[in-house]
């Protein structure tokens, strides 16, 4: 796998109503509850798909390393598959990186990929191939997230001429920077440091948020970044939530951590963007180009997720699609309460 990447990553196929999308168990279990009310969020407009060991355990994964990396595997070469959504995070993602390798280098069409948290190394993986993804809820948060956010991740998986509407934070440092949106969760990223899965970040808008870490890990996490050069290698930097990283009995803040960690890089950023682990998370295109205004603290998509969509699966298989209604369309994102979280990776 080469790190090499191109700076306008490629927008895999665009999906449509009824095709079929693989729901993976790449890292952690999941409650099953909370999964059944996701699958039939996406039910509503695809068709998800999912191998009988889905629900497996094996400790704190969700299966042994041979039946997620065969599962993620078969979704990525299954040509009736259109897309793959992540069941949950967790921790065990990276484990199948190398598993991933043959197929990643042997496909020619990118699969829109979606989830957070423990998948941005599978993100990653997508950018260092050159492709673009979208970060957004796993199937078990489907179920929880307002209509808004629904819409706005159908619209990112099927429009191909209209880019995302902006998101919009906290101006933390002002300026502005355009590039290719790249990064995720804090914590995988820099695990992916000096391995062939990182992706060049020349240039790049870093995305980064994390859960359950407490302030001396994220500064622990983030000097890490910038011994390894990467605020010298990137324009400006998103800050999502960082949800339960206080230090209990603390005084001093996750907060005024992250603020003079992010002031240092005088980079421009935004801070208190709803990505993450939030009771709200919006999808974004990784990979897209965006335009960073720290000045009014804003973040604006200059390209869809997705492209012209392929050969639907229903006709590489025979069968009819089934019509589904389109999404509609959302403007400027609605604000909505954050969550304290559980201090757990979904």
């Amino acid at each position: 796998m080469t790190s090499r990447a191109s700076r306008r990553f490629v927008a895999p196929p665009a999906l449509r109503a009824g095709d079929r999308v693989a729901v993976v168990a790449p890292a952690g279990p999941f409650d099953q509850t909370a999964l059944d009310t996701g699958l039939a969020v996406l039910a509503g407009r695809y068709e998800p798909v999912g191998g009988s060991g889905l629900g497996a355990r094996h400790r704190y994964l969700a299966g042994d390393d041979p039946r997620r990396g065969a599962e993620l595997i078969a979704a990525v070469a299954d040509p009736t598959v259109r897309g793959i959504v992540a069941a949950r995070g967790g921790y065990g993602s990276m484990r199948l990186l190398d598993r991933l390798r043959p197929v990643l280098a042997a496909a020619r069409v990118p699969k829109v990929l979606v989830g957070f948290s423990d998948i941005t190394v599978l993100h990653l993986a997508w950018q260092a191939r050159g492709w673009r993804s979208v970060h957004g809820p796993v199937v078990t948060q489907l179920g929880t997230q307002p209509p808004d956010v629904l819409a706005r991740l159908f619209q990112l998986l099927e429009s191909t001429d209209k880019a995302a509407p902006p998101l919009f934070g906290t101006t933390l440092v002002g300026g502005g920077a355009e590039g290719p949106l790249l990064g995720g969760n804090l914590s995988l990223l820099t695990r992916l440091l000096g391995t062939p899965w990182l992706p060049r970040l020349e240039g790049a808008i870093l995305l980064l948020e994390d859960v359950g870490e407490r302030p001396y890990r994220l500064d622990r996490m983030w000097t890490h970044l910038a011994l390894a050069g990467v605020f010298r290698r990137v324009r400006g930097i998103v800050l999502g939530d960082f949800t339960d990283c206080e230090e209990p009995d603390g005084d001093y803040t996750s907060r005024a951590v992250l603020a003079d960690l992010a002031s240092e890089t005088g980079l421009p950023c935004v801070w208190e963007v709803p990505i993450g682990h939030g009771a709200v998370n919006y999808p974004v295109p990784l990979g897209a180009r965006v335009c960073l205004d720290g000045d009014g603290g804003s973040l604006q998509f200059l390209e869809p997720a997705v492209g012209e969509p392929g050969p639907s699966a229903a006709r590489l298989v025979g069968r009819p699609r089934r019509p589904r209604p389109a999404p509609r369309s959302t403007g400027p994102p609605q604000r909505h309460p954050r969550s304290t979280g559980r201090g757990r990776r979904p």
